[in-house]
């Protein structure tokens, strides 16, 4: 009986990675094999049939998190001794891997370009480093799959990895995000835009996705702040996400949003906030993909976004909204937001170019192709 082991520091339901990893490993369960899961933490159910091992806090305890991650890389080999699988799929980088599953930037590329030279003395930096070049030297054999071609010559410029050990997905956006007929479309805006105390005339931007920092959450609320005041008033910004909201919460009180700012944590109705707002707005620092952005073209949501996020290239395929290029202006995103929420017609046009370009474009598949290539010579 083929067994797979599927390795990630942490799960919670909210997550990009964690989303992916779940239907990608409920994708090979449905093939007859058996899912062992590797963790340092769960949040959420646990799929009926998954066999979830977690250390003793024992095992990982430590001061700083590079320390605990190399702990439960030791935790872990020695599980793998005693009970060996068929393969290793890991969603983080680490030693040991088959199949890496490639969430996250270059962290070499990264650590060069956006920080201080003193940052890469850091054991820290080290541990990172190594951890990546695990991965990709080209002396390993870890097949990698990834969701952005736009990281693709980072990796191979640090490390000289061979083409062969790359395979890009495509895409994988759950079903659920896809826009309902126009009646009930209708009916969730209406019923959704009422409870939350929406009137006719209000612009409600919509930012989503764990991480605030990272997904540019303070440019959002500087390009708000910029707006003028007429229609700044109209303007209510709601923000979703598993991360700290209190640091955000107070840089829209200093700039005087306080009344207009919201942030809410995770959840699973999604969808409803992708029909009841009037615009997606996601000014990324760096992305690897930005799934959200094509829930919102499902949803026939108009995006507002950075270049930086490898599925940003689909908003402008689909003309389903703007995609500021780089290098990031606070100007241009204050200018482009702006001319979005002053004209109704450029959303219009783009939620109609969205779910047009959506009735043919295959944005569901990845699940499915990852699991074809995790299994690939396993299962004959």
């Amino acid at each position: 009986m083929v067994t797979l082991a599927f390795v990630l520091y942490k799960y919670f339901p909210f997550g990009g990675l964690q989303r992916d990893f779940l239907r990608i490993a409920l994708s090979c369960q449905r093939r007859g094999v058996n899912i062992r899961v590797y963790a340092l933490s769960w949040q959420g159910d646990l799929p009926a049939g998954f066999d979830l091992r977690i250390p003793p806090s024992s095992e990982v305890r430590a001061l700083a998190n590079h320390r605990r991650y190399e702990k439960f890389y030791a935790w872990l080999a020695a599980d793998l001794v005693k009970e060996p699988v068929s393969r290793v799929i890991g969603f983080n980088k680490m030693p040991g891997l088959d199949v890496y599953y490639a969430a996250d930037p270059c962290y070499a590329e990264k650590a060069k370009t956006a920080r201080n030279p003193l940052y890469r003395s850091l054991p820290r930096y080290r541990h990172f480093a190594a951890a990546e070049r695990a991965v990709f030297a080209p002396e390993a054999q870890t097949r990698v799959l990834m969701i952005s071609a736009l990281q693709k010559p980072f990796f191979q410029r640090h490390y000289g990895t061979p083409d062969a050990r790359f395979h890009l997905l495509s895409p994988g956006i759950a079903h659920d995000r896809r826009r309902p007929d126009a009646t009930k479309a209708t009916l969730i805006r209406a019923d959704f835009r009422r409870e939350f105390g929406l009137l006719p005339d209000d612009l409600l931007l919509l930012q989503i996705g764990s991480g605030f920092k990272t997904k540019g959450l303070d440019r959002t609320l500087e390009a708000v702040k910029a707006l003028p005041s007429t229609l700044r008033s109209r303007v209510r910004l709601l923000a979703i996400g598993q991360d700290a909201p209190a640091p955000f919460l107070r840089l829209g009180k200093r700039l005087g949003l306080s009344r207009q700012f919201s942030i809410l944590a995770g959840r699973d109705d999604i969808p409803r906030f992708l029909l009841g707002a009037d615009l997606l707005i996601h000014p990324a620092y760096h992305e690897n993909t930005g799934t959200v952005l094509l829930e919102a073209l499902l949803a026939g949501l108009p995006v507002l976004t950075t270049a930086v996020c490898g599925y940003a290239h689909y908003i402008a395929e689909a003309n389903a909204g703007r995609v500021l290029p780089e290098p990031f202006l606070q100007a241009n995103l204050n200018r482009a937001l702006e001319e979005l929420l002053t004209d109704p017609a450029e959303r219009h046009k783009a939620t109609e170019y969205a779910l047009a370009y959506a009735q043919t474009a295959d944005l569901h598949a990845l699940p499915e192709i990852a699991a074809d290539l995790i299994l690939d010579g396993l299962c004959n």
